[in-house]
């Protein structure tokens, strides 16, 4: 492959001036992660202590095999809901490496409100189990939860995707043959008392662990019995009278100890194989990807550049480079796997459009997984380009990456508006990992776009009932609607919703795509198979 020979002037004063400010933005999003990963109030790490429990981070680190990496996911969930006191959602979800075995992990996090389930936690505890269930992978559960948060209930229980989908994906994934162990290290209530029941295999810690669907207080009122947590649902109970779990454990570090003696009877499936060479680092530095962002969202910049400081020895085969240039087609290799690259570099055109779609089958043709780089502000509109029907070609494009069989990888590395966000394979379309970096932005269109048609509907309104409008008041109108808009935006926001995998310093992506690449070879690729094309 031919590598891609940079135009950047990593001296000149554009670079210098964006390299400044995202790497500030990157300095902002590394503290925002060490608040929500490390940073509790005194009081709850003290009921930690006296508990005899580990925090959250500390039994992950026994847990996982030393010196192997560890691809955290959905760092900052909740950071933007219930007032920020429910740092990553009190959830810890990640791929990591336990005896030999790559695994994806759940551990409740009790440094937070007693690690009880807020509605974003049962969201990213189904996301942690979809992954699993997309790509085969084994389920470690770290259990210590004090149960679905009371005054949300309604966005816990009831719903499709709310808190029952969890033992629905653990019930799947029992049924798919993908294993999964249990480490109770506190209390598991009512719902929660099934993810270890439904486990192939539970660890329980003595004094600490109990699993019961109704604790001693609610036991007292429904019929009236007084009894004791470890009577009711300790571990010498279930591992000597139940059965409910199968292995008893006098500390967490012993029950950790258990629970990776555990994974390493596991058997190791084999990969999918598709094409991989040895890995070679970029020739480009990934950490002059801060210059190569502009500072404004609105300012085009040639995603080849981003392309070059991401694949294997900066080299990269670009398909029909000539034909519908505002999308980016092509092959590389990222740590030695081989991908399909689409990338924007403008607005999707009828041709673009076209392109994109017939690359994707090429993909599938020849069992290549696939990256998306978003940076689009949707497809082209006008008379013109309906004419020539770009809505008939944009939904080509729709139908190839709906249907596409290979793994898929989104990086939204910018903007991502309307139905640009669709044709590059969006959340809906189910990449088995999104992510976004620091300054990116995904909505519906862009903030000024949506204020400006907002208040000029409001503005006609008020003057066809005969008010004229000084431009103090129009701007009254515009601006909580930009505010807003700004601020439903940001990637913040997005990763506080789970609308993405989490967000990335831009030069680790390299390093996040290898960990996603190669434990999506767990599952099987199937034979591509399309709908109808209207042509």
């Amino acid at each position: 492959m031919k590598r891609i020979e940079s135009r950047i002037d990593v001296h000149g004063a554009e670079f210098l001036a964006n390299q400044a400010h995202n790497q500030a933005l990157a300095a902002d999003l590394r503290a925002r992660q060490h608040r929500a990963r490390h940073e509790r109030p005194e009081r709850d790490m003290d009921r930690l202590a006296r508990q005899n429990k580990l925090f959250v981070r500390e039994r992950i680190e026994r847990l996982l095999d030393p010196g192997t990496p560890f691809l955290e996911l959905s760092t900052l969930a909740a950071n933007m809901a219930w007032d920020g006191e429910v740092p990553g959602a009190a959830i810890v979800s990640g791929i990591g490496i336990v005896s030999g075995r790559e695994v994806i992990l759940h551990a409740d996090d009790a440094s937070v409100k007693g690690g009880a389930w807020y509605p974003h936690s049962v969201k990213k505890i189904v996301r942690t189990l979809d992954i699993a269930i997309e790509n085969r992978l084994p389920v470690i559960h770290l259990c210590d939860s004090a149960g679905g948060f009371l005054p949300a209930q309604s966005q816990l229980f009831a719903d499709r995707y709310f808190a029952g989908r969890i033992f629905r994906n653990q019930s799947t994934l029992s049924k798919m043959g993908v294993p999964q162990v249990a480490i109770v290290l506190g209390h598991c209530t009512a719902g929660g008392a099934y993810v270890p029941a439904l486990s192939d295999y539970s660890v329980i810690t003595r004094g600490t662990g109990a699993i019961f669907l109704g604790g001693p207080p609610l036991v007292k009122a429904a019929t009236g019995e007084e009894v004791s947590v470890e009577e009711l649902g300790g571990a010498d109970m279930h591992t000597r009278v139940s059965g409910v779990a199968d292995y008893p454990a006098g500390s967490e570090i012993e029950a950790i100890a258990i629970a990776r003696d555990i994974v390493a009877q596991w058997h190791r499936p084999a990969k999918t194989q598709i094409d991989r060479q040895e890995p070679e680092a970029p020739l480009y530095d990934p950490r002059e990807l801060y210059g190569i962002i502009p500072r404004d969202i609105k300012v085009q910049f040639d995603m080849r550049e981003v392309i070059a400081r991401m694949v294997d020895g900066s080299r990269f085969h670009e398909y029909q480079p000539a034909y519908g240039t505002t999308l980016v087609c092509g092959f590389a290799h990222l740590w030695g796997f081989r991908i399909g690259i689409l990338a924007n570099n403008g607005v999707l055109f009828n041709d673009s459009t076209l392109k994109g779609a017939h690359f994707i089958e090429l993909c599938n043709q020849n069992r290549t997984p696939i990256l998306f780089l978003q940076n689009i502000t949707g497809f082209m509109v006008g008379r013109e380009y309906e004419r020539n029907g770009i809505t008939k070609d944009g939904a080509k494009m729709i139908m190839a990456v709906s249907n596409s069989e290979v793994p898929k990888f989104t990086v939204i590395v910018n903007g991502s508006y309307g139905a640009g966000n669709y044709g590059m394979s969006g959340r809906a379309f189910d990449p088995r990992f999104l992510f976004m970096w620091p300054q990116s932005q995904i909505s519906v269109m862009g903030a000024e776009q949506a204020a400006n048609v907002l208040s000029e509907v409001k503005i006609r309104q008020l003057q066809r009932s005969g008010q004229s409008l000084s431009a103090e008041q129009i701007a009254a109108i515009r601006d909580p609607v930009l505010a807003d808009y700004n601020r439903e935006s940001s990637a913040y926001y997005s990763t506080s919703e789970l609308w993405d995998d989490g967000i990335l310093d831009p030069p680790d992506t390299r390093n996040a795509l290898g960990i996603a690449l190669s434990a999506s070879l767990g599952a099987p690729i199937a034979e591509p198979r399309y709908g109808v094309f209207r042509l």
